[in-house]
């Protein structure tokens, strides 16, 4: 496709796009609250489409499909161990919303600072987080890189497409915070799943002629795509090992749990959950055909990645369609990226600055943290352009990171005897863990980094706990304002 046209298609979605986030703006107030939450009052179908493009990122379309073209049928089963994990929303989300709205808490750290009466726990886990989605996030520009680059037969480089991702990601968290990222992912997530969803039919018909002949031809050509383990990828301890950290998404990724703190009532929470789940399936039966029509007919690609952009580059692909998806899947990166982005800055700022600088006033830590948006774009920039890895892979060598938080949380809300050194403890050793397997490659007894993560830092945070003292009042009353609200239903 001819670089001047999707350079065009691009800067005219940017355009659009900053127009959505500048109505954003409009009421909003200059609290940190009002700037990092939407002052907690965003409704259920705008939460829905927010929670939607948040998740659901450059992994994909490009990720998953790649994992798909590379291991077949197991590449669902995986993805559908995610969307099995918000069944923990049901239990924790509206316990994450009575907390928040309680005791004004802005982060998922902060929550837990607090619970566990530890501001070192607060400062810990948001640098745990600051690690751990630095790479996450680099996955969405580097999905955004190589799809233009392919795209354009590489006439737009690489680098290019993560400096679009950048402006687009800064300018859009910077001018309204929590309310124009929710807006503008409304958008980004309506485009999303439209133009998703009209590709996929064009490629089944105009390149098969429907479902069935391109089933029966995975049938003939490609049997073991359709089998479990399949090809050799999902074997059961590399499903394993992949899919656990995905279970718990939801939970250990701030930038997705602080979205419980959003919507304005715990009605507009189940608008939310139930229109993600909806949402999730569509897209992820969207992303698994796509893997595998790049697998029938692009069957010798070197990188699994490639399989969207070679995918769209083919004749059976009108261009103008090929280009919708292009800024589908930018926009399903961009607005991960800027809520990511937002997230660590809210973080930064309240569970950083704020307790190493307690006097400092709310003005002060909301300037602080909007100065650290342009900071993160960079840093993210700088590992995106490493290109390192498999997109599906690095996603989840973050999240097998980030797992090391549940013990802590899950503690938060069901296990009064948890204490900060058991949560401190879990968090540090099982993170350098998690990073130490990961990029050295280390698997005991053929198990990856997201199963042994998850156990050291599970089995840390209950020993530590049962060795030192908990704050026991402080135990008692957060756990019984919860537990008496969600029996009040005048509570909530």
């Amino acid at each position: 496709m001819n670089a001047a046209t999707i350079y065009t298609a691009i800067a005219l979605y940017f355009v659009f796009g900053t127009v959505v986030a500048m109505l954003a703006r409009r009421g909003m107030g200059k609290g940190v609250a009002d700037f990092f939450l939407a002052n907690r009052a965003i409704g259920g179908f705008v939460a829905a489409l927010t929670y939607s493009a948040t998740t659901y990122s450059a992994f994909m379309l490009v990720g998953l499909a790649g994992f798909t073209y590379l291991g077949g049928v197991g590449a669902l089963g995986f993805e559908l161990i995610y969307l099995s994990g918000l069944v923990l929303v049901a239990f924790f989300g509206p316990r994450f919303w009575l907390a928040g709205k309680k005791y004004n808490y802005i982060t998922p750290s902060e929550m837990l600072g607090d619970r566990y009466q530890s501001n070192a726990l607060a400062v810990i886990s948001a640098i745990a987080s600051v690690i751990f989605l630095i790479p996450y996030s680099a996955v969405q520009l580097i999905g955004i890189g190589t799809l233009l680059e392919g795209l354009s037969g590489g006439a737009i480089p690489f680098i290019a497409g993560l400096v679009i991702a950048i402006i687009f990601t800064v300018t859009w968290a910077w001018m309204g915070g929590m309310r124009s990222v929710a807006w503008t992912d409304s958008l980004q997530a309506l485009v999303m799943i439209v133009v998703a969803t009209v590709s996929v039919i064009l490629i089944v018909y105009r390149g098969f002629g429907g479902i069935g002949n391109m089933f029966v031809a995975l049938e003939t050509q490609y049997p073991a795509w359709l089998t479990v383990p399949g090809p050799g990828f999902f074997n059961a301890k590399n499903f394993v090992g992949l899919s656990l950290p995905w279970f718990f998404f939801c939970l250990s990724n701030p930038q997705v749990s602080q979205r419980l703190f959003i919507p304005k009532s715990l009605g507009n929470m189940r608008t939310m959950v139930m229109g993600f789940l909806v949402f999730g399936f569509i897209y992820t039966l969207i992303s698994i055909i796509w893997g595998f029509s790049a697998r029938l007919l692009l069957p010798d690609l070197a990188v699994a990645d490639d399989a969207t952009p070679y995918l769209l580059a083919l004749d059976i692909i009108p261009n103008v369609v090929a280009l919708f998806v292009l800024l589908g899947i930018t926009a399903a990166a961009i607005s991960t990226v800027n809520s990511i982005i937002l997230t660590l800055s809210s973080m930064v700022s309240r569970d950083i600055i704020k307790k190493i600088n307690p006097g400092c006033d709310e003005n002060y830590e909301l300037a602080a943290g909007k100065v650290f948006i342009p900071l993160f774009a960079i840093a993210i920039y700088f590992f995106a352009s490493l290109r390192l890895g498999l997109i599906a892979v690095l996603s989840v060598a973050s999240s097998a990171g980030l797992l090391v938080m549940v013990p802590s949380l899950i503690g938060t809300f069901f296990w009064k005897r948890g204490t900060a050194a058991g949560a401190i403890t879990s968090i540090i050793v099982g993170g350098v863990i998690a990073a130490y397997f990961q990029f050295g490659g280390v698997q005991p007894l053929g198990w990856g980094p997201g199963i042994w993560s998850g156990i050291v830092a599970l089995v840390l945070f209950v020993v530590i706990s049962l060795l030192t003292e908990p704050p026991r009042e402080r135990a008692e009353d957060f756990l019984a304002y919860i537990n008496g609200a969600l029996k009040d239903k005048n509570a909530i």
